[in-house]
């Protein structure tokens, strides 16, 4: 077949985040969605891998018989098997829905960027598991034996099954909410409200100078799904200039109560967390600081607060604020081949 030379230029202002044309071809510029691009870039510069990261002394401690309650122990697994599940959902949403319809190509070099982070993140639940001699089939299946994990991943798969649909297309007021639907659900819900009360768990740990190393592992997975929620929301707020029509009152109801269900479910997951309390964190302080989340989550996409209560954990603000060089350097076991030095 002849090339046939095509020397139109892509229209910036035709670029959408959804509906934008055909994006089979990643054609990068010129940029509209730069900040999707610079979200991009920060990731690449967080790089990280878990087993960077000496587990050595966790080994020892959760060896050692009288180091840990029972409670603590049972709190430590149970956010672990919420996690090591809930990434891979957040990968499939990705790649198997998501990126097929984002029209924007910036946004898209982010999308893989980040797909390839929940990767990093199920191999540090794993290398967690691992290092500790958990048993694999016990966190691996909790989602199945855990109600309250079961029913927070269903909540998610369950606004999936149209967007899954190899016959679903955007372009219609239907499917485009939809799709911005799910986006909210995997944004606001998944990644602003189930990973980080999960986050507070582990890095209760931490804050007592306990399983420090998977902590930090957590901590760099925290600071990831931070950017994830970000970009989410500003992907969120382009849509609504781009297409106003779509975020109708009875649209924006509905998220409200998508994140108030989320609340519920997570309600019942702090009673399965910390049926007596650890660290000084019972489940009502945990359903405190849900409802805090939510209400900042709520607010980011200019919708109103339904709850006004304070941060019962206000240490979570700083867990984030993590110095990845100077961590590193401290922790890490192996070294970065790069360029020339690499062996295939």
């Amino acid at each position: 077949m002849p090339i046939v030379e095509n020397h139109n230029k892509v229209d910036i202002n035709k670029r959408k985040m959804i509906n934008g044309g055909e994006a089979d071809v990643m054609q990068l510029y010129p940029m509209k969605h730069t900040f999707a691009w610079d979200a991009y870039i920060a990731a690449n510069a967080n790089h990280w891998l878990p087993t960077e990261i000496s587990m050595q002394r966790d080994i020892e401690q959760w060896k050692n018989p009288t180091f840990l309650t029972p409670d603590e122990r049972s709190a430590f697994e149970t956010v672990l098997g919420f996690f090591s599940t809930a990434d891979s959902l957040a990968a499939n949403n990705i790649v198997m829905a998501t990126y097929k319809h984002i029209t924007s190509p910036e946004a898209r070099m982010y999308l893989l960027r980040q797909s390839y982070e929940e990767a990093i993140h199920t191999h540090a639940y794993q290398y967690i598991v691992e290092s500790l001699g958990l048993d694999q089939g016990k966190i691996f299946n909790m989602y199945r034996e855990v109600s309250a994990i079961y029913n927070k991943d269903n909540m998610m798969l369950s606004l999936n099954e149209g967007i899954f649909d190899p016959n679903f297309k955007t372009g219609t007021l239907e499917n485009d909410q939809k799709l911005l639907e799910n986006i909210c659900m995997f944004s606001l819900v998944l990644e602003g409200i189930f990973f980080y009360s999960s986050f507070a768990v582990i890095l209760s740990f931490q804050r007592q100078n306990k399983m420090t190393a998977s902590a930090e592992q957590i901590q760099y997975i925290m600071r990831d799904e931070s950017n994830h929620f970000n970009f989410g929301v500003k992907v969120i707020e382009t849509i609504k200039e781009e297409q106003p029509e779509l975020w109708t009152p009875e649209f924006q109801q509905r998220i409200i109560d998508m994140v108030k269900k989320g609340v519920e479910l997570e309600y019942t997951f702090a009673v399965t967390v910390f049926p007596k309390g650890i660290f000084g964190i019972n489940a009502e302080g945990f359903k405190q600081y849900v409802e805090h989340i939510a209400d900042r989550r709520l607010r980011s996409v200019g919708l109103p607060e339904q709850y006004g209560v304070e941060n019962p954990f206000p240490w979570m603000s700083e867990a984030i604020d993590l110095d990845k060089e100077k961590n590193f350097f401290e922790t890490r076991v192996t070294e970065y081949k790069v360029g020339g030095q690499l062996e295939w």
